[in-house]
């Protein structure tokens, strides 16, 4: 028995381990999602070294392009799709240029399956083209769904006819990954605010709180420190201003220290040249592309974590970014900005230092305090570790959305995922509770009518 469906598009994607390590941890816990891919992650070969084969096994991958339309037109022939599906798909037929039109049929396609299986509840991630496809599967088939908000794409303006207004208006559940998102939408979206819930990303927090314990402090302290840093060579990210600082900690005498930024991206160039321009060829340098194995040895040696997060022109800007929870969980004290879910994840002066951002010399100065103490250094590395065991590990949040999602009845009913988790009665108890008094009400209706 399937309890729900997860719809993405695109799993399993390294770039979003954060969606894996979520259904890895449900089924762990006892759910049975139906998962679905919109798009083909086997196709790509640099994807499927990063996940074992079995997880593909268990992944409904759509048919690509125009072999979708085909399979949508043969369920057409065979008298499987709804009367709305086939007006609809005939109505967007006649605008061939129309935005999202590919989300009509991925719907048509998916609800055949979930209908065939008995599901009727699918949540997605990212207010995007995923929980674009789930809209239309509860306008074609009455199923409902469920979404889960990251950054960008509750951050950045989009034209689509399923806006983000629409996306909540109609989903049962609005999940979010940090109090600040939380927030933002309740202040935006008055009428949806009670739907919308923060559960953080889950992380596997082991090979993290491994290098930690490996941590040799002494080793960390003495010579060269190293500031760490990973992310895409983005605007958001803010490296121009981790260079910058390291300049001007360099340019205050600032001795013994190593900035290494870990990734690659489009501005990759820009950096380099900033690097040059600002003499500091010899203390910052741009590693490239890492596996996790090298970035873990890279936390396990380091001073400091750096990420001054920016806000991008087009108002992007990370939410919660993991490879700060990753250092948290290494021991590594984190510096970083007043920005989005951040200070949700470092707490000034507890587990790191945190300024506003685009202050290079408050920034700089945050490094250079942090490095001039080490006792205190130490001790908040400790304290973010177990800040991170508390709210990011996987264990955690997955249990908090399992629980969401029961007790607003979008899981099916199954006594055996009340063993594990006896809370769980509770939240049935209340889903059971609400369906009560909907009948009463629509009862004492019917009786007056």
């Amino acid at each position: 028995m399937n309890h729900l469906a997860y719809v993405f598009e695109r799993f399993p994607s390294f770039t979003q381990t954060f969606c894996v390590r979520e259904v890895l941890e449900l089924e762990r816990q006892g759910m049975k999602p139906l998962i679905f891919s919109i798009r083909d992650t086997r196709l790509e070969e640099e994807e499927q070294k990063h996940f074992p084969a079995d997880l593909y096994e268990r992944v409904h991958f759509l048919p690509q392009g125009d072999e979708l339309v085909e399979a949508v037109k043969k369920l057409k022939a065979e008298g499987k799709l709804p009367q709305c599906v086939v007006l609809t798909l005939r109505h967007w037929s006649d605008h061939g240029d129309r935005a999202d039109k590919r989300r009509v049929h991925e719907a048509a396609y998916i609800g055949v399956m979930l209908q065939e299986a008995g599901v009727q509840h699918a949540h997605s991630h990212f207010a995007g083209i995923g929980a674009r496809t789930c809209w239309w599967l509860k306008f074609f088939y009455d199923i409902t769904y469920s979404f889960t908000g990251h950054a960008n794409d509750l951050f950045c303006k989009t034209d689509f006819k399923i806006t983000l207004a629409k996306l909540m208006s109609d989903a049962e559940l609005v999940v979010t990954v940090s109090d600040y998102t939380v927030r933002d939408l309740q202040g935006r979206f008055p009428e949806s605010a009670s739907k919308v819930k923060r559960v953080y990303n889950g992380l596997n927090l082991e090979p993290f709180r491994e290098a930690g314990q490996r941590r040799d402090d002494e080793a960390v302290w003495s010579g060269e420190r190293l500031i760490f840093s990973v992310g895409r060579l983005i605007e958001k990210k803010g490296f121009d201003d981790l260079i910058k600082a390291c300049a001007l900690m360099k340019k205050d005498g600032v001795q013994d220290f190593r900035c290494v930024i870990v990734g690659d991206g489009p501005l990759e160039g820009e950096l380099l040249e900033l690097i040059r321009t600002c003499e500091v060829e010899d203390c910052v340098e741009l590693a490239g592309p890492k596996s996790q194995d090298e970035i873990i040895a890279y936390l396990e040696g380091a001073a400091i974590f750096a990420l001054p997060c920016v806000t991008e022109k087009d108002g992007g800007k990370d939410n919660l970014p993991t490879v700060i929870m990753e250092a948290m969980g290494a021991r590594v004290p984190c510096v970083s900005t007043i920005l989005a879910g951040v200070p949700e994840m470092v707490i000034d002066g507890e587990t790191g230092r945190l300024v506003e951002e685009r202050q290079v010399e408050d920034f700089a100065r945050a490094m250079g305090d942090v490095l001039a103490d080490k006792k205190r250094a130490i001790e908040m590395g400790i304290a973010g570790e177990d800040r991170a065991i508390e709210i990011f590990a996987k264990e955690v949040t997955a249990k908090q959305m399992r629980r969401l999602q029961v007790a607003r009845g979008l899981v099916r009913f199954d006594i055996a995922l009340t063993k594990n988790d006896p809370g769980l009665w509770w939240c049935y108890g209340r889903q059971w509770v609400k369906r009560f008094f909907r009948w009463f009400r629509w009862q004492k209706k019917d009786r007056i009518g």
